[in-house]
């Protein structure tokens, strides 16, 4: 555990305010309970005394020092997984996330995941919420994903992620043909009765939440369309839900796809192939952002995993045949 000091004047803005919403004002960085957290154990002074009440009010003009314990948010454990980093700074690491790849530990996959690997690269990722996982690709899904190195930077990330200023862009082969691109704006929640299961939810309790998703076609085929997808906002499963409202399920999603479409007149060799694939067609192509410290725009953009690039030329060989 390391220990970092601060120290600023309460603006006279802030008199009148409780003593914790002041030092979330004044150091974004750190969460409401994280601060709290501090306050209770005597991390915190007032003009030098220490003050171990969150709720007490302050005037405007006081001195207050925080010493900012970092320490390890959780119980993981570093290991040496490869990482396909595609950019990383002090601030920022982005990598091209395979399929198969857990990004988080849970009861089905206590280890082996991109967040085990990240800790084993960037130790000190330890101190961080979520080793600056600031959002997740499912393990099926391969493409790009942004990690932070500091809270500062993972505070401005999921600023940006809130205020849907980060550009994600992916590409999917849907079953189906489409006629053109569009925009779906239906809400996301646990499905009523599988609670495993994401769905478009529009009554009730459980009803879900905004999401909205824009896509377009890059390539039909003869059973199915290769689509451009931007999200606008980032809910669970977003893009194969979506996708299965418009009953263009994802080839290969074993989750939202129902029974695979097999096209008339294809080849036994074709056939197998589309049977053959075993996780959803789709790839995080593009990421764009802010850089949080800087203020530069970036972009990065990534290849297509080889087995999808194999599945668009055996539908553009079916297509040429048929």
């Amino acid at each position: 555990m390391t220990t970092e000091q601060f120290s600023e004047i309460v603006p006279p803005e802030h008199s009148g305010q409780r003593m914790d919403q002041i030092l979330a004002a004044i150091f974004p960085d750190f969460s409401r309970s994280r601060i709290q957290r501090w306050i209770k154990d005597g991390q915190v002074s007032v003009n030098g005394s220490v003050q171990t009440k969150s709720r007490v009010k302050l005037v405007g003009g006081e001195k207050l020092t925080l010493n900012a314990q970092m320490e390890a948010e959780g119980e993981w454990k570093p290991e040496p997984i490869e990482l396909a980093i595609v950019y990383e700074d002090e601030d920022l690491l982005v990598i091209n996330k395979p399929v198969g790849l857990v990004v988080h530990p849970a009861a089905g996959n206590p280890d082996g995941t991109l967040l085990n690997g990240l800790l084993y690269h960037h130790p000190k990722l330890i101190e961080i919420p979520r080793a600056g996982i600031v959002h997740r690709l499912d393990k099926g899904t391969s493409g790009l994903m942004v990690v932070a190195k500091t809270l500062k930077a993972q505070t401005s990330l999921v600023e940006q992620l809130q205020e849907r200023t980060v550009k994600r862009e992916y590409e999917a082969v849907v079953m189906g043909v489409l006629t053109g691109g569009g925009s779906i704006e239906e809400p996301i929640g646990r499905h009523p009765v599988d609670r495993k299961r994401m769905a478009v939810v529009r009554n009730g309790s459980d009803s879900g939440k905004h999401a909205v998703t824009h896509y377009r076609v890059i390539h039909r085929y003869r059973s199915y369309t290769h689509i451009r997808v931007r999200l606008e906002t980032g809910r669970t499963h977003q893009i194969r839900v979506h996708m299965a409202h418009l009953r263009h399920p994802l080839i290969g999603d074993a989750v939202y796809g129902g029974r695979l479409q097999l096209p008339k007149g294809a080849s036994e060799e074709f056939k197998e192939q589309l049977r053959s694939y075993r996780h959803q067609a789709l790839h995080a192509i593009q990421l764009g952002l802010v850089h949080p410290v800087t203020g530069e725009d970036m972009l990065w953009q990534s290849e297509l995993p080889e087995d999808m690039q194999q599945l668009l030329a055996a539908l553009a060989q079916d297509a040429r045949q048929n």
